[in-house]
């Protein structure tokens, strides 16, 4: 899809639609959207390797102001990240207004957020997948509980964020012995003293021993932020409907029919 000037506007049109589809299903009461405005963060300053624009198509990134204006334009909150994450935000937010809604679902395939389950009072869902994650879902699916999988994703790594985990370690040795040590400081440094069964588990004690400050490092760069400085109020989250105004001016700079998108709610 191109707009008028020639620039092209498939994803800013897929996840207008796909938001508008969001806010037509039952119980979706307040949102806001979180982007990666600069995909670098303080993250990066920590540690070289960590996730960059480097390597994203240019069509992609050129695309993201035009995402963020298309949100605002359906009258959706939009926070635009520069020295924080997007999950920061979000992480932020849940914690905000856990206790003043009935759920906070964080709307997310990404199993980095899976750490700020809580319950059933703040739950991950996979649009793609229908699958919602409270906190037994977590256990179940990856043998520990939120509050371990910045430490499971210290030891395995998360390649979407260029994290590069320890060598050796997957997911069943970093979850069986998670599951019995929670925190990496609980991990012993010698596999005798290891009160489960791990494959290699002679390997695995001494690459943790001797890269453990590494380890700590991946821990804090998976670790999210409670602290990103949203202005909004929970009322301000609020969605009352697509502002007539404000849409049609964004499809007319856009070139785009307004007649394409399902409006079903209008908030003037």
């Amino acid at each position: 899809m191109i707009a008028a000037d020639g620039r092209d506007i498939r994803a800013t049109l897929g996840i207008m639609q796909s938001t508008l589809a969001l806010l037509r299903e039952p119980g979706v009461t307040h949102l806001a959207a979180s982007f990666d405005t600069v995909v670098e963060s303080f993250r990066n300053d920590m540690f070289p390797g960590y996730k960059s624009s480097a390597g994203m198509p240019e069509e992609l990134l050129r695309q993201f102001p035009f995402a963020e204006d298309g949100l605002e334009a359906i009258g959706v909150v939009v926070w635009r990240n520069i020295e924080h994450e997007a999950d920061d935000a979000i992480a932020t937010a849940a914690i905000r207004w856990v206790e003043d809604v009935e759920q906070v679902v964080v709307v997310t395939p990404d199993k980095d957020l899976t750490q700020m389950v809580v319950g059933d009072a703040i739950v991950t869902y996979n649009r793609r997948t229908g699958v919602m994650l409270d906190e037994r879902g977590v256990v179940d699916r990856f043998g520990i509980h939120p509050e371990s999988i910045p430490d499971y994703l210290a030891l395995v790594g998360d390649s979407a964020d260029g994290v590069p985990g320890l060598p050796g370690w997957g997911p069943k040795s970093a979850s069986t012995v998670l599951a019995r040590y929670p925190r990496l400081e609980l991990i012993p440094d010698h596999p005798e003293d290891w009160e489960v069964e791990v494959r290699s588990a002679s390997r695995l004690a001494e690459t943790l021993r001797e890269r453990r400050e590494d380890a700590y490092l991946f821990r804090e760069l998976t670790t999210l932020r409670f602290d990103v400085p949203l202005e909004e109020e929970l009322a301000d989250l609020e969605w009352k409907g697509v502002p007539r105004g404000r849409f049609m001016g964004f499809c007319e700079s856009m070139g785009l029919d307004p007649e394409d998108f399902r409006i079903e709610r209008w908030a003037d």
